[in-house]
């Protein structure tokens, strides 16, 4: 996919989960466009996408991040200002997925979902909003997913988990336009990474059945995904706040 016209020239962005999938577009998405970044993630593979960010020109810091460890995550966010001079974007991109029944699930996995979706979004944008605030600028993204917005089968926890990174979402929305910060959803349809796939191999069927329901007959890319986000940073969308974009291929949600 090509460069985009939104440019982020001069801007410095951190995103989670950015060693693979939609964070690793993300990220390479934003280098094209003028920013440097700070990948963030549990997994080596950071490094990897740091050296791609900076094929294009741009500085790079892979840094570990586990989102659910506020001290950690503070950590990054100091050492991103030290090394890059501020925060401007934050990309929350780090995620985990569960497809199970509900009556079959057992609270410690419920909780962790919650840790990592919910409660490691929140940490993450506590950690950078002082610096957007006291600059009287900033672009937050919070990754949802449309199973935070509809029911389906073998949703509930990771909707749920969901769901309420779309109401915060539009909360810190309004506590933060005073400031000038704009805080965005993007809310992904099925897209194909490897966290779906893993869902084709343990759910063929159901998997199956899901995806028989896009108008737009095929999965959507990460690439795809990069690109809403780029425009929710962009100062195009400076009026844009407190908005849940689905990119689902056409999938109606009521």
């Amino acid at each position: 996919m090509g460069a985009t016209a939104y440019s982020l020239e001069g801007r410095v962005a951190l995103i989670t989960g950015g060693s693979r999938g939609i964070g690793r577009q993300t990220a390479l998405a934003f280098a094209r466009a003028g920013a440097d970044v700070v990948v963030g993630d549990i997994i080596p593979a950071v490094e990897n996408v740091a050296s791609e960010v900076r094929a294009f020109g741009r500085r790079a810091l892979g840094l570990h991040i586990d989102v659910t460890d506020a001290a950690e995550v503070q950590d990054a966010v100091a050492r991103a200002v030290a090394e890059l001079g501020r925060v401007d974007i934050l990309v929350n991109s780090a995620g985990i997925h569960l497809v199970q029944r509900f009556t079959e699930g057992a609270p410690a996995e419920w909780e962790k979902l919650f840790r990592v979706n919910l409660l490691g979004t929140m940490i993450c944008c506590r950690a950078v909003l002082d610096g957007m605030i006291e600059r009287q600028y900033g672009k937050i993204v919070t990754v949802a997913s449309d199973a935070g917005r509809v029911g389906s089968l073998g949703q509930a926890a990771y909707g749920a988990s969901k769901g309420g990174v779309i109401a915060f979402t539009r909360n810190l929305a309004v506590e933060m336009a005073r400031y000038k910060i704009n805080v965005n959803c993007v809310s992904p349809g099925l897209i194909d990474t490897d966290m779906w796939n893993a869902n084709r191999r343990d759910n063929p069927k159901l998997a199956q059945a899901y995806e028989g329901t896009i108008p737009w007959k095929r999965l959507g890319e990460p690439e795809e995904i990069a690109a809403a986000i780029h425009f929710l940073v962009s100062d195009e969308a400076a009026y844009v706040t407190g908005q849940t974009l689905s990119v689902n291929g056409g999938v109606f949600i009521g």
